[in-house]
């Protein structure tokens, strides 16, 4: 006999239709699994046998062919244990294969028979919605997780026993549990900005940099606080929309970040060590999966210590930073990864970190500092700040602004800045393209003027042109103005070109 089961197979952060073939004839016994599949889809040969057998069900001692469809397209991972399981049971008589005809199933299989959690149950969902199913048989642990999708009908089962039942009508697979939202970061909770002292002259650049989504430098010597400003940036950022949690959740459950059901409910905040690789930030591998960049979409990517990452790896970030998104090719495969984070880096000015008249460094060794940045990719930075040593009287009475405040300053600003890009697919303004800045941006004649003539002065290059528009249009936002004047366009220039007078100018 013959059967067939729909199931999907992840491809990057994508989803791509697979059919389960199953045919069954007589011959020498047999398990034969075709169709470009990876390692752990060929043994769950053995699983898919003990599961069978452990379940109560019969094992066909036949030769038996299973063909994952299309060929071309690689499969991976041990979620095709179930359709290869409920594929034999099909071909062999044992379940209905009418009762497979609006379903989509996945999940990975013990030898017992029990079913085990799997990434991307959201990606799956969507998938199935997408393709005109109905309903997607899948792991009890991720069934509120793939219930998000809207009008989908979700059988969240624990055991290869309970998929065949309830295939067959025999049982009734609970309702999905609403679950709470879940936050996509762990690490330093109720942090703070009024935990910062002594800095405030910089605070208003900061919160420019978030209420715009632009990219942000903190240089200054060890011990200043530039890591403790970053690491409190997350606190400041708006909520995550309802199509931003989507896309962060499905990103974080297929990278096995996410392990409970309910949408991601915090802006991502990804800090990688300065040892990371290429493939690492930015995504790749023999089996590509998603780097840093993307772990951090909708959110922050913080590189402390930047000028000790491996130049290759800061170089492989400045597409992603221009464009949003990074291409992998490998193997005759091309996946496209999201990158729309805000870029946050820290860096000392020299390899002792004193800088200035106190730098113990050689020539050579400022030199070979230098080189870790280069100008390309300090120039898709757009805000540029000195985080300086911190007098005594500063640490004693300048307490910063709490995030709860400041964060409320931001959201009024993006709000602005929905009802403006409303229909672009633009979210914030470091988003917007050059033709939307010259459409949409609402910049005085005088202020462009002031922006023209940067370019002898300070040699702004162009896209340094459009990054300090962008900037200005941010400032005129906090402002609550609705044309960017050469005020404006002046503060932006300095936070760009001056970063020791940015925060005065601010």
């Amino acid at each position: 006999m013959l059967a067939a089961v729909t199931s999907f197979a992840i491809d990057g952060v994508e989803t791509r239709r697979v059919t389960v073939e199953c045919d069954i004839r007589l011959g020498l016994p047999g398990f034969t699994v075709v169709g470009l599949a990876d390692k752990s889809v060929r043994e769950a040969r053995e699983r898919v046998r003990s599961a069978i057998t452990n379940s109560g069900f019969e094992f066909p001692q036949k030769r038996i062919t299973v063909n994952l469809a299309p060929a071309y397209l690689r499969k991976e991972g041990p979620h095709f244990d179930l359709p290869l399981a409920i594929a034999v049971l099909a071909a062999s008589g044992q379940l209905e294969a009418a009762a497979l005809a609006d379903c989509a199933v996945a999940g990975e299989l013990s030898l017992e028979g029990e079913l085990r959690a799997i990434r991307g149950a959201l990606a799956l969902g969507e998938a199935t919605r997408r393709h005109g199913l109905d309903r997607l048989l899948l792991p009890h642990d991720r069934a509120s997780e793939a219930a998000l999708v809207a009008g989908l009908g979700v059988l969240g089962v624990r055991t290869l026993r309970e998929a065949v039942d309830v295939l067959r009508g025999e049982l009734v697979a609970p309702v999905p549990a609403a679950v709470a939202t879940h936050a996509a970061n762990d690490d330093e909770p109720g942090v703070d900005l009024a935990d910062v002292r002594g800095h405030n002259a910089i605070i208003a650049p900061v919160k420019v940099a978030v209420a715009g989504g632009h990219n942000l430098l903190l240089h200054g010597p060890p011990g200043t606080g530039k890591t403790m400003l970053a690491r409190r940036i997350p606190t400041l950022l708006p909520p995550l929309t309802g199509d931003e949690a989507i896309e962060v959740t499905k990103i974080h459950s297929i990278a096995g970040l996410h392990t409970g059901g309910g949408l991601v409910a915090e802006r991502p905040f990804r800090a990688p060590h300065h040892m990371i690789s290429a493939s690492g930030l930015v995504g790749g591998g023999a089996t590509p999966t998603p780097g840093e960049v993307t772990l951090a979409h909708r959110g922050v990517l913080f590189l402390d210590e930047l000028s000790e990452f491996n130049r290759a790896a800061l170089e492989s970030l400045r597409q992603p930073l221009e464009d949003g998104r990074v291409v992998v090719v490998r193997s005759q495969r091309v996946l496209v990864f999201p990158t729309r984070c805000m870029l946050v880096g820290a860096t000392n000015p020299c390899p002792c970190g004193l800088g200035g008249e106190d730098c113990r460094c050689s020539g050579a060794d400022l030199a070979r500092h230098q080189r870790r940045l280069s100008g390309p990719l300090l120039d898709r930075l757009d805000i540029s700040l000195a985080v300086n040593r911190p007098t005594g009287a500063g640490m004693r009475d300048q307490a910063a602004p709490s995030s709860a405040s400041v964060r409320a300053e931001v959201v009024a600003a993006r709000e602005r800045q929905t009802r403006r890009l409303a229909g672009s697919g633009a979210t914030c303004n470091a988003e917007m393209t050059p033709a939307m800045l010259r459409e949409i941006a609402a910049i005085t004649p005088s202020a462009r003027r002031l922006l023209f003539e940067a370019h002898d002065t300070q040699g702004l290059t162009a896209r340094g042109h459009h990054r300090v528009l962008r900037i200005a249009r941010t400032i005129a936002d906090l402002q609550g103005s609705e044309l960017a004047g050469p005020e404006h366009v002046a503060s932006a220039l300095a936070m760009r070109t001056e970063p020791e007078t940015a925060a005065v100018a601010a």
